[in-house]
């Protein structure tokens, strides 16, 4: 289970995914080359062994960093597991090496960037701590 977070250029004047119009083509974050080196230049504890799939653990979380096979990139999907809040700063340095916008999938917001836009990590995190409970 994690938190699941959509990398990719979207309109700047959105602010979730229901205003985006229908016949909107994003355009690719970059080749695959240059998505990788952006993201290693940025993230220097980044591991990209499987070009495809990074990782990249702090103290108290891991992001799994979906780049996917295709050339171009058209977006990145990370996949976000653990607790803190200063993983939402290494998806921000994520978003800005790469360009484009962070969708935060359980929302459907935009993430702004903002230290206090933590509402979609902490529903995430009650979720899962219920789960685990079993209640």
């Amino acid at each position: 289970m994690s938190w699941d977070v959509l990398v990719f250029h979207a309109p700047a004047d959105v602010g979730s995914v229901d205003h985006i119009p229908e016949d909107f083509d994003p355009p690719p974050l970059g080749t695959g080359p240059d998505v990788r080196r952006s993201l290693r230049d940025n993230l220097r504890d980044l591991d990209l062994s499987d070009p495809e799939w990074g990782h990249l653990v702090g103290p108290t979380w891991h992001i799994e960093v979906n780049i996917g096979p295709h050339d171009p990139v058209d977006s990145i999907m990370l996949y976000v597991r653990g607790g803190g809040d200063d993983v939402l700063a290494v998806v921000a340095r994520i978003v800005a090496s790469v360009g484009g916008r962070a969708l935060d999938i359980s929302t459907g917001e935009f993430l702004t960037g903002e230290p206090t836009q933590t509402v979609g990590w902490h529903g995430f995190q009650q979720y899962r701590d219920q789960i685990l409970r079993g209640s």
